[in-house]
């Protein structure tokens, strides 16, 4: 099952299997305001951002009505099938028949590890959690546990730079990793972090999915483009968590969803077909219910 995931089913590279139930995106999400898109099967990574691409991309992306997305359609779903009430809100997530109980009714911490070999072996699914510093990594795992203990627990002394796992209703895992771009870490910090990082994104064969992180608030950050380009280009499964969309507009700044707006259109450059994403905000509790739906389907169709 797990090469069978990361070779199209929830992977934005190679073309779906044809024993795979089919991946279609289709249609728009009502809360954006953004007209159809043509229904595709073949979800591919284009290349990577340079930096005066995304300069001048930066500059210049439109929150117009010219914008477009697509739905995330899970298998099980045919995409002649799906309507408005299947679509998660906030997000371009259609639920689908995988998804179960995603209540978390019992959380615990297992392990730092400063190596993917020394992470736990027991082969339960997990999902890792990423993002760049300040992004609301820790307000965002309080929030799913809703244990403010838990996320204490990896910012320990000595834990910030490992890789931190925790079982989830003895079940599955969800692993907390340093943030990236530490604002101010002495560069050797930041290649040690890209170093065991990417070590666990490359040998991690229970890894369901990426959530990574992106800051809502602001404006789209290279940091975060490179960071989704190369998780593409290694065939990582990935969705989007935006976060901080309760904050409002603010003097020549602009809101939430148009700077999500932004984010997606540039990702558009380099994947043919949008991953999955969805909005959260820790303060108001945005979100929470509806990524943990998202992850019972794809945790239930791993588990096959």
């Amino acid at each position: 099952m797990t090469k069978l995931l990361r070779n199209g089913v929830f992977m934005l590279t190679l073309q779906i299997p044809s024993r795979s139930p089919s991946l279609s995106l289709i249609h728009t999400h009502p809360s954006l305001s953004i007209p159809k898109t043509t229904i595709s099967s073949l979800l591919s990574f284009r290349h990577p951002l340079s930096h005066s691409t995304l300069a001048s991309e930066t500059t210049n992306a439109s929150s117009s009505s010219s914008f477009q997305t697509q739905l995330f359609i899970p298998p099980g779903v045919e995409s002649q099938e799906v309507n408005d009430s299947m679509v998660l809100p906030g997000s371009n997530i259609v639920v689908g028949p995988y998804a179960g109980d995603s209540r978390i009714k019992e959380v615990q911490f297992v392990k730092s590890s400063g190596r993917a070999k020394d992470c736990p072996k027991d082969e339960r699914p997990e999902f890792a959690i990423l993002g760049r510093s300040n992004v609301g990594k820790s307000s965002l795992i309080n929030s799913l546990v809703r244990k403010k203990e838990i996320a204490l627990t990896s910012k320990k002394p000595g834990k910030t730079q490992l890789i931190n796992h925790f079982l989830v209703n003895k079940s599955w895992y969800l692993v907390d990793l340093p943030g990236y771009g530490f604002a101010k870490a002495p560069e050797a910090a930041k290649t040690d972090w890209s170093s065991f990082t990417k070590g666990y994104f490359l040998n991690r064969n229970t890894l369901v999915a990426v959530l990574l992180l992106i800051d809502a608030s602001v404006p789209p950050q290279k940091i975060d483009l490179d960071c989704a380009n190369w998780l593409g280009r290694n065939n990582i499964p990935i969705t989007f968590v935006f976060t901080k969309c309760d904050k409002m507009k603010v003097a020549k700044g602009k809101r939430p969803d148009e700077n999500i707006r932004d984010f997606q259109e540039l990702i558009r450059q380099n994947y043919k077909q949008h991953p999955p994403w969805i909005m959260t905000s820790s303060v108001t509790g945005m979100g929470r219910d509806e990524l943990l739906l998202h992850m019972s389907q794809l945790r239930n169709y791993w588990d096959q």
